[in-house]
């Protein structure tokens, strides 16, 4: 007889990282029935996107379920201020002493629980590996970004004990494992060059992951194979699970997202030509100034294409209000912007992306490179122009226009918090070059959003991998 083997899995409240955790708690339970899985939920005042997520994605499969977790105090606001990575770490360890809690009592009522087989965490819940430890239980890093962000996070450690300061954009060039090309200092993500705590919070981070039994990454081999292989060629490395694309192919909307627009949104889709519309989305945090969106309004005037653009203006609390009626934005854009457009152009607040990159009219997408972001694009065969605002994204642009050539360059190092400005005659470019028709960029992103999809399939890549992580899990089962 099989034994019942439960995974706790351990996601921070951020939409994307807690969508991507979802999803990959479903397909764990789909793909072997020994296995129920437990989310441990943080709650979070300052995403609270994941708790209509977790009502929106509950389903009626008994070996999924969650556990909210008491509140903690939030750290002082100030520190938020002088890097959100230091803030999150610190927020995240102040949950260590309820996750255990949660975790003993599950350890400790057998009859209502299965064995649990192991940790699964977060990239900023690494801290919580000293309660697997405590507990005697194997821990693993499940890991929302690609195999180009977990190389910089190995070189870390490496490096800090070499020269131990943060990173200056007058370094030279890096040598990053997993990167065929040097990198440019000021591609990587803005922590490691933070003086005020990101920095450290990051190597802090980086120095715990060759501790864990294994790295489930959401990539696919055929997508970062140089990536991949200088991994595996790495004996010190824990082993890399490639699970990816791990994505939510019912094109689950924004569970804040109304779905009034969403129908409007999807209507002028269907009235539009195959192909026909450059789609602009920036995240679930991207926002821009006022200059910054009539340089975009001007850009995608000059190019003659149709546009769906997804707009989004910060209120005075710095939170992302919903989509902005049509006397704000007349104010904001240029004069007669809105009229001369027409129908030729919809703008919204929060768009469906995954069923918009999915839907016939859509031919090009200017992005700001979240992973999740990325992984959808090339799913759909959509080739992307990259405009990378924060985390990790400048490093995910430069991979994919410098090394893998899927994507036309925007910009790689846009840094909005230095002031840069993007220029009306540069996104008019990008979009005209991200539309163009029989472009080789095209046909290898059409191209790879099919070996996406077999990577998925029964003995395809991402499928044996998960086998492979499987199998592990229940030999690394403390018994």
């Amino acid at each position: 007889m099989k034994r019942a083997e439960q995974l706790v899995i351990v996601p921070t409240p951020g939409y994307g990282h807690y969508k991507s955790a979802l999803e990959f708690a479903k397909r764990l339970i789909r793909a072997d029935d020994r296995f129920s899985v437990t989310i441990l939920h943080l709650r979070s005042s300052f995403d609270t996107y994941p708790d209509l997520l977790k009502k929106s994605l509950l389903v009626s499969d008994t070996r999924l379920r969650f556990i909210d977790l008491p509140p903690v105090d939030p750290p002082p606001f100030h520190l938020r201020q002088q890097s959100i990575e230091h803030y999150l770490v610190l927020f995240y360890e102040s949950f260590i002493p309820h996750v255990k809690d949660a975790i003993t009592h599950l350890i400790s009522n057998p009859d209502s629980s299965p064995p649990l087989a192991g940790l699964v965490l977060d990239f900023f819940c690494l801290p919580m590996i000293d309660v697997a430890i405590d507990l005697g239980l194997p821990s693993y890093l499940f890991l929302t970004s690609g195999a180009g962000f977990l190389g910089l996070m190995l070189y870390l450690p490496t490096r800090h004990t070499q020269i131990g300061t943060e990173f200056e954009d007058s370094d030279p060039d890096v040598d990053l494992p997993g990167f065929a090309n040097p990198v440019p200092v000021r591609i990587l993500p803005g922590a490691v060059s933070n003086k005020h705590g990101g920095y450290a919070a990051f190597v802090k981070l980086a120095q715990r992951f060759r501790e864990v039994k294994g790295i489930i990454v959401n990539t696919f081999a055929e997508l970062e194979p140089y990536a991949i292989q200088s991994f595996a060629d790495d004996g010190q490395i824990p082993p890399v699970y490639t699970v990816g694309p791990v994505l939510d192919l019912g094109g689950q909307a924004h569970p804040g997202s109304g779905r009034v627009d969403h129908g409007k949104i999807i209507e002028w889709l269907d009235a539009q030509p195959e192909s026909s519309v450059v789609f602009l989305c920036f995240g679930s945090w991207g926002s821009f100034g006022d200059a910054q969106l009539r340089e975009m309004a001007l850009g995608l005037e000059r190019s003659g294409q149709r546009f769906l653009w997804a707009l989004r203006l910060r209120g005075p609390d710095g939170k992302l209000d919903g989509p902005p009626d049509r006397s704000t934005l007349a104010e904001i854009l240029p004069e007669g912007f809105l009229d001369r457009m027409g129908e030729r152009g919809r703008i919204c607040g929060w768009a469906p992306q995954m069923e918009v990159l999915a839907h016939t009219s859509i031919g090009g997408f200017v992005s700001h490179c979240g992973w999740n972001s990325i992984l959808e694009s090339l799913w759909n065969g959509v080739p992307m122009a990259t405009w990378p605002i924060y985390a990790e994204q400048q490093l995910n642009a430069f991979g994919l226009v410098k090394e893998l050539g899927l994507a036309v360059e925007l910009r790689l190092d846009y840094r909005q918090q230095k002031g840069d400005l993007v220029t009306a005659g540069e996104i008019e470019g990008a979009v005209r070059g991200v539309m163009e028709a029989d472009s080789m960029v095209r046909k290898k992103v059409k191209e790879m959003g099919e070996v996406s999809k077999r990577a998925l399939m029964d003995g395809g890549s991402s499928s044996n991998s998960l086998g492979r992580l499987i199998n592990d899990i229940i030999i690394n089962h403390p018994h």
